[in-house]
Protein backbone atom coordinates (compact mmCIF):
# COMPACT_ATOMS: atom_id res chain seq x y z
CA UNK A 1 0.00 0.00 0.00
CA UNK A 2 1.07 3.51 -1.11
CA UNK A 3 1.86 6.27 1.70
CA UNK A 4 -0.75 8.09 -0.46
CA UNK A 5 -3.02 5.90 -0.46
CA UNK A 6 -3.59 6.39 3.48
CA UNK A 7 -2.75 9.51 4.17
CA UNK A 8 -5.11 13.10 3.51
CA UNK A 9 -3.25 15.09 0.94
CA UNK A 10 -3.51 18.55 2.98
CA UNK A 11 0.21 17.97 4.06
CA UNK A 12 3.14 18.79 2.40
CA UNK A 13 4.99 16.44 3.47
CA UNK A 14 2.09 13.61 2.77
CA UNK A 15 1.79 14.98 -0.78
CA UNK A 16 5.70 14.52 -1.30
CA UNK A 17 6.13 11.33 0.17
CA UNK A 18 2.77 10.49 -1.45
CA UNK A 19 3.88 11.55 -4.99
CA UNK A 20 7.36 9.67 -4.38
CA UNK A 21 6.74 6.67 -3.22
CA UNK A 22 4.07 6.20 -6.13
CA UNK A 23 7.17 6.49 -8.75
CA UNK A 24 8.48 3.67 -10.74
CA UNK A 25 10.79 1.94 -12.94
CA UNK A 26 12.94 4.83 -14.41
CA UNK A 27 11.16 7.98 -13.11
CA UNK A 28 11.93 6.47 -9.28
CA UNK A 29 15.40 5.84 -10.01
CA UNK A 30 15.91 9.48 -11.99
CA UNK A 31 14.22 10.66 -8.41
CA UNK A 32 16.55 9.14 -6.15
CA UNK A 33 19.78 9.96 -8.59
CA UNK A 34 18.15 13.60 -8.16
CA UNK A 35 18.09 13.54 -4.66
CA UNK A 36 21.87 11.68 -4.27
CA UNK A 37 23.02 15.22 -6.41
CA UNK A 38 20.70 17.48 -4.11
CA UNK A 39 22.41 16.09 -1.06
CA UNK A 40 26.41 17.57 -2.67
CA UNK A 41 25.65 20.64 -2.30
CA UNK A 42 25.53 20.22 1.28
CA UNK A 43 29.28 19.09 1.59
CA UNK A 44 31.89 21.24 1.06
CA UNK A 45 32.23 24.11 -0.90
CA UNK A 46 28.72 24.66 -0.78
CA UNK A 47 27.56 24.01 3.17
CA UNK A 48 24.20 24.34 2.60
CA UNK A 49 23.45 22.03 5.09
CA UNK A 50 19.34 22.23 4.89
CA UNK A 51 18.99 20.69 1.77
CA UNK A 52 19.85 17.28 3.73
CA UNK A 53 16.04 17.95 4.91
CA UNK A 54 14.88 17.35 1.79
CA UNK A 55 17.42 14.76 0.34
CA UNK A 56 17.10 11.99 3.00
CA UNK A 57 13.64 12.17 3.47
CA UNK A 58 13.04 12.17 -0.23
CA UNK A 59 15.12 9.13 -0.01
CA UNK A 60 12.81 7.24 2.47
CA UNK A 61 9.82 8.29 0.80
CA UNK A 62 11.33 6.34 -2.41
CA UNK A 63 12.11 3.23 -0.51
CA UNK A 64 8.36 3.28 0.90
CA UNK A 65 7.09 2.19 -3.31
CA UNK A 66 10.37 -0.58 -2.96
CA UNK A 67 8.35 -3.84 -3.62
CA UNK A 68 10.94 -5.71 -3.78
CA UNK A 69 14.57 -6.66 -2.41
CA UNK A 70 16.08 -5.19 -5.26
CA UNK A 71 14.10 -2.40 -5.81
CA UNK A 72 15.34 -1.44 -2.32
CA UNK A 73 18.65 -1.52 -3.19
CA UNK A 74 18.67 -0.30 -6.32
CA UNK A 75 17.06 3.36 -5.05
CA UNK A 76 19.77 3.58 -2.08
CA UNK A 77 22.57 2.42 -5.79
CA UNK A 78 21.15 5.46 -7.70
CA UNK A 79 20.90 7.74 -4.51
CA UNK A 80 25.10 6.97 -4.03
CA UNK A 81 25.43 7.04 -7.84
CA UNK A 82 24.27 10.21 -8.32
CA UNK A 83 25.43 11.76 -4.75
CA UNK A 84 29.51 10.39 -5.93
CA UNK A 85 28.79 11.51 -9.71
CA UNK A 86 28.33 14.97 -8.50
CA UNK A 87 30.63 15.04 -5.52
CA UNK A 88 33.62 13.19 -7.54
CA UNK A 89 33.31 14.48 -11.08
CA UNK A 90 36.55 15.96 -10.42
CA UNK A 91 38.17 12.95 -10.42
CA UNK A 92 38.16 13.05 -14.41
CA UNK A 93 40.41 15.89 -14.32
CA UNK A 94 43.10 14.21 -13.54
CA UNK A 95 43.05 12.48 -16.70
CA UNK A 96 43.97 15.51 -19.44
CA UNK A 97 47.27 15.78 -18.03
CA UNK A 98 47.62 12.85 -20.83
CA UNK A 99 44.05 12.53 -22.66
CA UNK A 100 45.93 11.51 -25.68
CA UNK A 101 46.38 8.15 -23.95
CA UNK A 102 44.48 8.04 -20.96
CA UNK A 103 40.79 9.22 -23.51
CA UNK A 104 39.54 5.37 -23.52
CA UNK A 105 39.54 6.25 -19.21
CA UNK A 106 37.13 9.17 -19.33
CA UNK A 107 33.80 6.92 -18.76
CA UNK A 108 35.28 4.94 -16.47
CA UNK A 109 36.56 7.23 -14.16
CA UNK A 110 33.46 9.67 -14.17
CA UNK A 111 31.46 6.89 -13.57
CA UNK A 112 33.36 4.04 -12.27
CA UNK A 113 34.04 5.18 -8.91
CA UNK A 114 30.12 6.48 -8.61
CA UNK A 115 29.54 3.31 -9.49
CA UNK A 116 30.97 1.33 -7.04
CA UNK A 117 30.93 4.07 -4.21
CA UNK A 118 26.78 3.70 -4.72
CA UNK A 119 27.04 0.13 -3.67
CA UNK A 120 27.44 1.22 0.27
CA UNK A 121 24.50 3.43 -0.31
CA UNK A 122 22.42 0.53 -1.93
CA UNK A 123 23.48 -1.91 0.89
CA UNK A 124 22.53 0.63 3.15
CA UNK A 125 18.96 0.81 2.21
CA UNK A 126 18.31 -2.61 0.91
CA UNK A 127 18.96 -3.58 4.97
CA UNK A 128 16.72 -1.13 6.25
CA UNK A 129 14.54 -1.96 3.84
CA UNK A 130 14.73 -5.86 5.51
CA UNK A 131 14.18 -4.29 9.12
CA UNK A 132 10.53 -3.92 10.82
CA UNK A 133 11.11 -0.46 11.72
CA UNK A 134 8.44 2.70 10.74
CA UNK A 135 7.87 6.40 11.65
CA UNK A 136 10.64 7.66 13.71
CA UNK A 137 11.86 4.16 14.68
CA UNK A 138 12.71 3.90 10.87
CA UNK A 139 14.48 7.36 10.28
CA UNK A 140 16.52 6.59 13.34
CA UNK A 141 17.21 2.91 12.07
CA UNK A 142 18.28 4.56 8.76
CA UNK A 143 20.71 6.54 10.11
CA UNK A 144 22.29 3.94 11.86
CA UNK A 145 22.39 1.48 9.07
CA UNK A 146 23.70 5.04 6.68
CA UNK A 147 26.58 5.76 9.06
CA UNK A 148 27.95 2.44 9.53
CA UNK A 149 27.77 2.30 5.87
CA UNK A 150 30.27 5.04 5.77
CA UNK A 151 32.35 3.75 8.36
CA UNK A 152 32.50 0.48 5.91
CA UNK A 153 33.41 2.84 3.03
CA UNK A 154 36.30 4.82 5.07
CA UNK A 155 37.72 1.12 5.55
CA UNK A 156 36.98 -1.80 3.45
CA UNK A 157 39.08 -2.51 0.24
CA UNK A 158 41.95 0.21 0.82
CA UNK A 159 39.10 2.71 2.04
CA UNK A 160 37.68 6.03 0.90
CA UNK A 161 36.05 8.27 3.47
CA UNK A 162 35.44 11.11 1.05
CA UNK A 163 31.66 13.02 0.85
CA UNK A 164 30.86 12.09 4.43
CA UNK A 165 27.88 13.32 5.77
CA UNK A 166 29.45 15.12 8.40
CA UNK A 167 31.31 17.35 6.32
CA UNK A 168 28.91 19.74 5.66
CA UNK A 169 29.37 21.03 9.24
CA UNK A 170 33.74 22.51 7.77
CA UNK A 171 31.69 26.12 7.13
CA UNK A 172 30.12 25.80 10.44
CA UNK A 173 33.09 25.50 12.87
CA UNK A 174 31.33 25.74 16.28
CA UNK A 175 29.46 22.34 15.05
CA UNK A 176 32.31 21.14 14.06
CA UNK A 177 34.01 21.25 17.43
CA UNK A 178 32.06 18.22 17.94
CA UNK A 179 34.41 16.23 16.02
CA UNK A 180 37.49 16.47 19.16
CA UNK A 181 34.64 14.16 20.90
CA UNK A 182 32.58 12.55 18.50
CA UNK A 183 34.83 11.92 15.32
CA UNK A 184 33.73 13.13 11.73
CA UNK A 185 31.84 9.58 11.88
CA UNK A 186 29.86 10.38 14.84
CA UNK A 187 29.28 13.84 13.24
CA UNK A 188 27.64 12.48 10.11
CA UNK A 189 25.86 9.84 12.31
CA UNK A 190 24.05 13.04 14.17
CA UNK A 191 23.63 14.83 10.94
CA UNK A 192 21.88 11.69 9.49
CA UNK A 193 19.40 10.68 12.06
CA UNK A 194 18.55 14.85 12.13
CA UNK A 195 17.68 15.28 8.65
CA UNK A 196 16.14 12.13 8.51
CA UNK A 197 13.58 12.70 10.99
CA UNK A 198 11.18 14.60 8.80
CA UNK A 199 10.31 11.48 6.72
CA UNK A 200 8.23 10.00 9.73
CA UNK A 201 5.59 12.87 9.29
CA UNK A 202 4.38 10.92 6.59
CA UNK A 203 3.84 7.55 8.73
CA UNK A 204 -0.53 7.79 9.25
CA UNK A 205 0.80 5.80 12.47
CA UNK A 206 3.26 8.08 14.15
CA UNK A 207 1.88 11.29 15.36
CA UNK A 208 2.84 14.17 14.13
CA UNK A 209 3.40 15.54 17.76
CA UNK A 210 5.63 13.10 18.47
CA UNK A 211 7.77 13.30 15.13
CA UNK A 212 7.59 16.92 15.97
CA UNK A 213 8.80 17.07 19.37
CA UNK A 214 11.73 15.03 18.31
CA UNK A 215 12.16 16.62 15.43
CA UNK A 216 12.65 19.66 17.66
CA UNK A 217 15.10 17.76 19.95
CA UNK A 218 16.94 17.05 17.26
CA UNK A 219 17.19 20.83 16.51
CA UNK A 220 18.00 21.59 19.52
CA UNK A 221 20.94 19.07 20.16
CA UNK A 222 22.60 20.90 17.29
CA UNK A 223 21.72 24.28 18.28
CA UNK A 224 23.61 22.90 21.87
CA UNK A 225 26.39 21.46 20.02
CA UNK A 226 26.94 24.94 18.32
CA UNK A 227 26.80 26.34 21.43
CA UNK A 228 29.35 24.42 23.26
CA UNK A 229 31.69 25.15 20.28
CA UNK A 230 31.02 28.63 20.31
CA UNK A 231 32.15 28.41 23.77
CA UNK A 232 34.92 26.26 23.16
CA UNK A 233 36.03 28.26 20.33
CA UNK A 234 35.61 31.87 22.30
CA UNK A 235 37.83 30.17 24.75
CA UNK A 236 40.63 29.10 22.95
CA UNK A 237 44.44 30.58 23.15
CA UNK A 238 45.83 31.67 19.69
CA UNK A 239 49.09 29.78 20.66
CA UNK A 240 52.33 29.68 18.68
CA UNK A 241 54.98 27.09 18.92
CA UNK A 242 58.37 29.73 20.06
CA UNK A 243 61.07 30.36 17.77
CA UNK A 244 59.65 28.45 14.46
CA UNK A 245 57.74 30.42 11.57
CA UNK A 246 57.20 27.80 8.02
CA UNK A 247 57.12 29.54 4.40
CA UNK A 248 54.75 27.48 2.54
CA UNK A 249 55.85 26.43 -1.55
CA UNK A 250 52.81 27.32 -4.03
CA UNK A 251 54.65 26.66 -7.84
CA UNK A 252 51.43 26.92 -9.27
CA UNK A 253 52.80 24.31 -11.82
CA UNK A 254 50.37 22.36 -13.68
CA UNK A 255 50.71 18.58 -13.89
CA UNK A 256 51.29 17.66 -17.71
CA UNK A 257 54.57 19.88 -17.46
CA UNK A 258 55.96 18.55 -14.22
CA UNK A 259 57.28 15.02 -15.06
CA UNK A 260 58.29 15.53 -18.76
CA UNK A 261 62.18 15.72 -18.65
CA UNK A 262 62.84 19.21 -19.81
CA UNK A 263 60.55 20.85 -17.09
CA UNK A 264 62.17 19.25 -14.04
CA UNK A 265 64.94 21.45 -13.39
CA UNK A 266 62.57 23.96 -14.09
CA UNK A 267 60.29 23.30 -11.71
CA UNK A 268 63.27 22.70 -8.96
CA UNK A 269 64.34 25.89 -9.51
CA UNK A 270 60.67 27.49 -9.49
CA UNK A 271 60.85 26.37 -6.19
CA UNK A 272 64.08 27.20 -5.09
CA UNK A 273 62.97 31.09 -6.44
CA UNK A 274 59.96 31.03 -4.40
CA UNK A 275 61.96 30.34 -1.39
CA UNK A 276 64.66 32.70 -1.61
CA UNK A 277 61.94 35.47 -2.04
CA UNK A 278 62.41 38.20 0.72
CA UNK A 279 60.03 37.68 3.57
CA UNK A 280 58.77 40.32 6.27
CA UNK A 281 60.07 38.20 9.63
CA UNK A 282 62.88 35.65 9.44
CA UNK A 283 61.55 32.15 7.86
CA UNK A 284 63.42 29.01 9.94
CA UNK A 285 61.57 26.42 7.81
CA UNK A 286 60.48 25.77 4.26
CA UNK A 287 57.54 23.52 3.10
CA UNK A 288 57.48 22.14 -0.28
CA UNK A 289 54.32 20.28 -1.96
CA UNK A 290 54.36 16.51 -2.76
CA UNK A 291 57.00 15.40 -5.15
CA UNK A 292 57.76 19.14 -5.36
CA UNK A 293 61.01 18.23 -6.51
CA UNK A 294 60.52 15.47 -9.81
CA UNK A 295 63.85 13.46 -9.35
CA UNK A 296 65.49 11.78 -6.87
CA UNK A 297 67.51 14.19 -5.05
CA UNK A 298 68.99 12.18 -2.39
CA UNK A 299 71.66 10.95 -4.75
CA UNK A 300 72.28 14.32 -6.68
CA UNK A 301 74.50 16.14 -4.59
CA UNK A 302 74.95 19.19 -6.71
CA UNK A 303 70.79 20.05 -6.59
CA UNK A 304 71.26 19.22 -2.87
CA UNK A 305 73.59 21.76 -2.35
CA UNK A 306 71.35 24.31 -4.49
CA UNK A 307 68.20 23.44 -1.86
CA UNK A 308 71.12 23.96 0.85
CA UNK A 309 71.36 27.38 -0.38
CA UNK A 310 68.06 28.57 0.31
CA UNK A 311 67.19 26.54 2.96
CA UNK A 312 67.18 28.96 6.58
CA UNK A 313 70.55 28.88 8.71
CA UNK A 314 69.87 26.05 11.58
CA UNK A 315 66.43 25.03 9.91
CA UNK A 316 65.18 22.33 7.28
CA UNK A 317 63.26 22.40 3.70
CA UNK A 318 60.93 19.71 3.94
CA UNK A 319 59.74 18.76 0.75
CA UNK A 320 57.96 15.84 -1.38
CA UNK A 321 60.21 13.85 -3.63
CA UNK A 322 60.92 10.62 -5.09
CA UNK A 323 62.87 7.85 -3.74
CA UNK A 324 64.60 4.92 -5.52
CA UNK A 325 65.49 1.91 -3.03
CA UNK A 326 67.70 -0.67 -3.27
CA UNK A 327 66.75 -4.25 -1.21
CA UNK A 328 70.08 -5.07 0.22
CA UNK A 329 68.74 -8.51 2.12
CA UNK A 330 65.70 -11.23 1.73
CA UNK A 331 63.86 -12.78 -1.64
CA UNK A 332 63.50 -9.46 -3.22
CA UNK A 333 67.41 -8.66 -2.75
CA UNK A 334 68.84 -6.50 -5.84
CA UNK A 335 64.98 -5.70 -6.44
CA UNK A 336 64.81 -1.67 -7.03
CA UNK A 337 61.59 -0.09 -5.11
CA UNK A 338 60.32 3.53 -5.21
CA UNK A 339 58.35 5.67 -2.75
CA UNK A 340 56.64 8.49 -2.67
CA UNK A 341 58.43 10.06 -0.40
CA UNK A 342 58.84 13.32 1.93
CA UNK A 343 62.58 14.29 2.90
CA UNK A 344 64.06 16.65 5.62
CA UNK A 345 67.53 18.41 4.02
CA UNK A 346 68.77 20.73 6.16
CA UNK A 347 71.24 24.08 5.33
CA UNK A 348 74.46 21.30 4.85
CA UNK A 349 72.37 19.16 2.40
CA UNK A 350 72.04 16.62 4.29
CA UNK A 351 68.93 13.98 4.72
CA UNK A 352 67.75 14.23 8.35
CA UNK A 353 64.74 12.64 8.14
CA UNK A 354 62.47 10.85 5.37
CA UNK A 355 58.92 8.99 5.01
CA UNK A 356 57.28 7.16 2.83
CA UNK A 357 54.29 7.22 2.06
CA UNK A 358 52.20 4.43 2.83
CA UNK A 359 48.11 4.62 2.03
CA UNK A 360 48.87 4.61 -2.20
CA UNK A 361 45.87 5.91 -4.20
CA UNK A 362 44.71 2.37 -6.64
CA UNK A 363 45.20 3.04 -10.25
CA UNK A 364 47.17 6.22 -9.62
CA UNK A 365 50.23 5.15 -7.72
CA UNK A 366 49.75 1.28 -8.02
CA UNK A 367 47.42 -0.96 -9.89
CA UNK A 368 45.34 -3.79 -7.65
CA UNK A 369 45.63 -6.94 -9.01
CA UNK A 370 47.73 -5.76 -11.68
CA UNK A 371 48.76 -9.23 -12.95
CA UNK A 372 45.15 -9.16 -14.17
CA UNK A 373 45.07 -6.05 -15.74
CA UNK A 374 46.51 -4.55 -19.72
CA UNK A 375 47.40 -1.23 -18.23
CA UNK A 376 49.42 -0.01 -15.05
CA UNK A 377 48.96 3.35 -12.84
CA UNK A 378 48.16 6.29 -14.51
CA UNK A 379 51.77 7.73 -13.27
CA UNK A 380 53.27 5.90 -15.63
CA UNK A 381 56.54 3.83 -15.37
CA UNK A 382 57.39 2.15 -12.16
CA UNK A 383 54.58 2.19 -9.80
CA UNK A 384 55.32 3.20 -6.55
CA UNK A 385 55.82 0.86 -2.86
CA UNK A 386 54.02 1.47 0.50
CA UNK A 387 55.82 2.55 3.18
CA UNK A 388 54.82 1.31 6.85
CA UNK A 389 52.41 3.56 7.71
CA UNK A 390 52.11 6.63 10.54
CA UNK A 391 55.88 7.74 11.38
CA UNK A 392 56.32 11.16 13.25
CA UNK A 393 59.60 12.50 12.68
CA UNK A 394 62.12 14.42 15.44
CA UNK A 395 63.37 16.80 13.37
CA UNK A 396 65.72 19.96 14.78
CA UNK A 397 64.23 23.25 15.84
CA UNK A 398 60.61 21.66 15.05
CA UNK A 399 57.94 20.04 16.84
CA UNK A 400 57.89 16.24 16.66
CA UNK A 401 55.67 15.80 13.15
CA UNK A 402 53.44 13.04 11.34
CA UNK A 403 53.92 13.37 7.72
CA UNK A 404 50.59 12.91 5.77
CA UNK A 405 51.65 12.83 1.91
CA UNK A 406 48.45 13.23 -0.31
CA UNK A 407 44.91 11.94 0.71
CA UNK A 408 46.59 10.02 3.24
CA UNK A 409 44.59 13.14 5.52
CA UNK A 410 41.43 12.12 4.74
CA UNK A 411 41.59 8.99 6.79
CA UNK A 412 40.51 9.29 10.55
CA UNK A 413 41.88 8.05 13.11
CA UNK A 414 44.90 7.01 10.53
CA UNK A 415 46.92 9.93 10.72
CA UNK A 416 49.12 9.48 13.97
CA UNK A 417 51.73 7.01 15.39
CA UNK A 418 49.28 6.07 19.04
CA UNK A 419 52.93 5.03 20.36
CA UNK A 420 54.80 8.64 19.25
CA UNK A 421 52.34 11.16 19.46
CA UNK A 422 53.16 14.13 17.13
CA UNK A 423 52.54 17.64 18.23
CA UNK A 424 51.55 18.40 14.82
CA UNK A 425 50.30 17.30 11.10
CA UNK A 426 52.27 17.99 7.91
CA UNK A 427 50.10 17.16 4.69
CA UNK A 428 52.14 17.66 1.45
CA UNK A 429 49.47 16.94 -1.45
CA UNK A 430 49.42 17.58 -5.42
CA UNK A 431 45.96 18.67 -6.41
CA UNK A 432 47.16 20.22 -9.88
CA UNK A 433 45.98 16.77 -11.21
CA UNK A 434 42.46 18.53 -10.27
CA UNK A 435 42.45 22.03 -11.87
CA UNK A 436 40.05 24.93 -10.81
CA UNK A 437 37.34 22.17 -9.49
CA UNK A 438 35.51 21.40 -5.88
CA UNK A 439 38.51 18.48 -5.68
CA UNK A 440 41.17 20.68 -3.49
CA UNK A 441 38.19 22.81 -1.77
CA UNK A 442 37.21 19.61 -0.44
CA UNK A 443 40.57 18.28 0.13
CA UNK A 444 41.27 21.19 2.36
CA UNK A 445 38.18 21.17 4.17
CA UNK A 446 38.94 17.15 5.13
CA UNK A 447 42.10 18.36 6.40
CA UNK A 448 40.69 21.31 9.08
CA UNK A 449 38.84 18.10 10.54
CA UNK A 450 41.49 15.99 10.90
CA UNK A 451 43.46 19.08 12.86
CA UNK A 452 39.54 19.35 15.10
CA UNK A 453 39.79 15.46 15.45
CA UNK A 454 43.34 15.33 17.01
CA UNK A 455 43.57 18.57 18.71
CA UNK A 456 47.10 19.71 16.61
CA UNK A 457 47.90 21.90 13.95
CA UNK A 458 47.58 21.02 10.26
CA UNK A 459 50.42 22.37 7.74
CA UNK A 460 49.62 21.98 4.05
CA UNK A 461 51.45 22.44 0.84
CA UNK A 462 49.70 21.71 -2.23
CA UNK A 463 51.53 22.19 -5.54
CA UNK A 464 48.56 24.92 -6.94
CA UNK A 465 46.72 24.93 -3.83
CA UNK A 466 44.94 25.12 -1.34
CA UNK A 467 48.16 25.71 0.74
CA UNK A 468 47.80 26.80 4.71
CA UNK A 469 47.40 26.20 8.05
CA UNK A 470 44.62 25.11 10.50
CA UNK A 471 45.37 25.99 14.35
CA UNK A 472 43.48 23.04 16.32
CA UNK A 473 40.72 24.06 16.33
CA UNK A 474 40.55 24.12 12.40
CA UNK A 475 40.49 27.98 12.12
CA UNK A 476 42.47 28.85 8.98
CA UNK A 477 45.17 31.11 10.25
CA UNK A 478 46.74 31.03 7.19
CA UNK A 479 46.46 30.37 3.22
CA UNK A 480 47.33 30.61 0.11
CA UNK A 481 44.63 30.75 -2.89
CA UNK A 482 43.91 28.20 -5.26
CA UNK A 483 45.44 28.35 -8.47
CA UNK A 484 48.15 31.29 -7.50
CA UNK A 485 51.80 30.67 -6.80
CA UNK A 486 53.65 32.07 -4.51
CA UNK A 487 54.57 31.53 -0.87
CA UNK A 488 52.96 32.20 2.57
CA UNK A 489 54.38 32.94 5.78
CA UNK A 490 53.02 31.60 8.60
CA UNK A 491 53.49 30.42 12.46
CA UNK A 492 53.28 26.85 13.72
CA UNK A 493 50.07 26.67 16.38
CA UNK A 494 50.78 24.35 18.91
CA UNK A 495 48.37 21.67 19.73
CA UNK A 496 46.26 21.13 22.81
CA UNK A 497 48.31 20.08 25.58
CA UNK A 498 45.93 16.95 25.87
CA UNK A 499 44.52 14.65 23.26
CA UNK A 500 41.32 15.09 22.34
CA UNK A 501 38.68 12.46 23.00
CA UNK A 502 38.63 11.37 19.86
CA UNK A 503 42.49 11.45 19.44
CA UNK A 504 42.60 9.17 22.90
CA UNK A 505 39.91 6.81 21.75
CA UNK A 506 39.39 7.09 17.98
CA UNK A 507 36.16 5.33 16.30
CA UNK A 508 35.08 3.26 19.54
CA UNK A 509 33.43 6.33 20.74
CA UNK A 510 31.38 6.72 17.44
CA UNK A 511 30.99 2.66 17.74
CA UNK A 512 29.13 3.31 21.03
CA UNK A 513 26.92 5.87 19.50
CA UNK A 514 25.75 3.76 16.90
CA UNK A 515 25.16 1.46 19.47
CA UNK A 516 23.08 3.98 21.05
CA UNK A 517 21.07 5.28 18.31
CA UNK A 518 20.38 1.38 17.74
CA UNK A 519 19.41 1.16 21.14
CA UNK A 520 16.88 4.64 20.29
CA UNK A 521 15.34 2.98 17.38
CA UNK A 522 14.10 0.04 19.15
CA UNK A 523 12.44 2.26 21.87
CA UNK A 524 10.63 4.16 19.29
CA UNK A 525 9.72 1.32 17.65
CA UNK A 526 8.21 -0.44 20.88
CA UNK A 527 6.49 3.34 21.75
CA UNK A 528 4.98 2.94 18.44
Amino acid sequence: MHVADTIPADRLTTRAAGRLAALAGWRRYAASALLGALATFALPPGYVVPLLLVAFPGLLWLLDGAATKTQAFAVGWWFGFGHHLFGLYWVSFALFTDIGQFWWALPLSAAGLPVLLAMFTGLATLVLWRLPLRGLARSLGFAVVWAAFEWLRGHLFTGFPWNLVGYAWVGWLPVLQSVSLLGIYGLSLLTTLVAALPAAFADPAEPSRRVGAAFAAGLLLFAGIGGWGALRLAGAPTENVPGVRLRLVQSGVEQRYKWQPGERLKVFETHLELSASPAREPVTHLIWPETAIPFFIETDAANRGALAAVTPPGGMTLTGAPRAVRQAAGPDAGEVRYYNSLLAIDGSGAVRGSFDKAHLVPFGEYTPLRQYLPFGAMLGGPEFSAGPGPRTLHLAGLPPVSPLICYEAIFPAAVTDPADRPQWLLNLTNDAWYGQTAGPHQHFAITQVRAVEEGMPLVRSAQTGISGVADPYGRVTAELPLGVRGVVDAALPKALPDPTPYGRFGDWIFGVLLLAAAALALVARRAR
